[in-house]
């Protein structure tokens, strides 16, 4: 499917009314395949999900394309575990629906996150103390410029937090159209981080997957705004992992900060960060930081992309001048 001079408003959660000179969606890998042998994808190129972590900065001057693709397949299953290759432009939280409704347990905390299964594979999706990077097992991407098929290993990927080969030396270079995890057949529910266990019942012998994915769609609901309601891209800024030394410098000043242990250091919300800068629920403009939750910046309607632009520079501004933390922002500017 090919578009031209193609409205781009609801293909982004920000709400930006911005176009692209060409769009164009495909249903399978052999339809990809066959649009790049006949050159139909020109440059610049990006492939996006639900753009929901995207801001849109100006009307992009290139070619669109987005993935169809939402088949499932178990590839191996046995009793311990399964294996479940999935299409690439599969709503993910539609597949951490299907996960816990088969039995197959360890996506439950990812929950309500917005975006595709492609896209969860490029940004190491977290939430809740779970990576995707824990689950994934293979990717397959096709090759924008030659079209060719290859396949990634969990190692290929070089993933981190928040970061993937895809992202730094193979940004651009392929579309991902298949992501394969491994899922288990026994339910372990991970409790520890956030406020999942005060959102569930008290020492609940019969606790279930589901009843862990909808604590965690109720506190997502509660704290995020609807994209569709108010314009965002969910968390606007990664969580910045400090220096145990840095970190130490902190506790003493601030006792109460919360923090969890990372890499060389600890890893300290940017929500917490900007709601100690006094910044949480400003407005500046048709901008804003959401009111529940700080590390949200909302489109409050008829934002311009510049608008989303100097609220960041600003938030990160601040935080740097009391914290001497540089926060960065998730969300990719294109």
């Amino acid at each position: 499917m090919i578009h031209n001079d193609y409205s781009l408003l609801g293909h982004n959660t920000f709400g930006m009314d911005v176009k692209a000179t060409k769009f164009l969606e495909y249903n399978s890998v052999a339809e990809l395949q066959e649009m790049i042998r006949q050159g139909m994808i020109t440059e610049p190129c990006l492939h996006i999900g639900c753009g929901s972590n995207i801001l849109f900065t100006k009307d992009f001057d290139g070619t669109i394309v987005h993935s169809r693709i939402t088949g499932i397949e178990i590839v191996t299953e046995n009793e311990d575990f399964v294996d479940v290759e999935v299409g690439g432009g599969l709503v993910w939280d539609d597949f951490v629906n299907i996960t816990v409704e088969n039995g197959w347990y360890g996506a439950e905390n990812l929950s309500l996150i917005p975006g595709e299964v492609g896209a969860s594979a490029v940004q190491n999706i977290g939430a809740y103390g779970v990576e995707v990077k824990d689950l994934i097992t293979e990717v397959e991407g096709v090759d924008m410029k030659s079209g060719e098929i290859r396949l990634f290993s969990n190692v290929d990927c070089d993933y981190a937090y928040r970061h993937s080969i895809f992202k730094t030396d193979l940004k651009g270079r392929y579309a991902i159209t298949h992501v394969t995890y491994r899922l288990c057949k026994e339910f372990v529910p991970h409790l520890d981080y956030g406020n999942i266990r005060a959102a569930l019942p008290v020492d609940n012998p019969e606790l279930t997957a589901a009843d862990v994915r909808k604590a965690i769609i109720d506190i997502r609901n509660a704290k995020l705004p609807d994209p569709k309601v108010t314009g965002n891209a969910g968390s606007f800024f990664m969580n910045p992992i400090v220096s145990t030394e840095k970190f130490e410098e902190l506790l003493t000043l601030y006792p109460s900060m919360p923090h969890y242990e990372a890499k060389g250091g600890a890893k300290i919300p940017a929500g917490w960060l900007i709601e100690q800068c006094g910044l949480k629920g400003m407005v500046q403009g048709n901008v804003g930081v959401h009111k529940n939750q700080a590390l949200v910046l909302v489109n409050n309607g008829g934002a311009k992309p510049e608008e989303i632009v100097a609220l960041s520079e600003y938030v990160r501004r601040k935080v740097k001048e009391k914290f001497g933390i540089d926060i960065k922002p998730e969300v990719n500017f294109v």
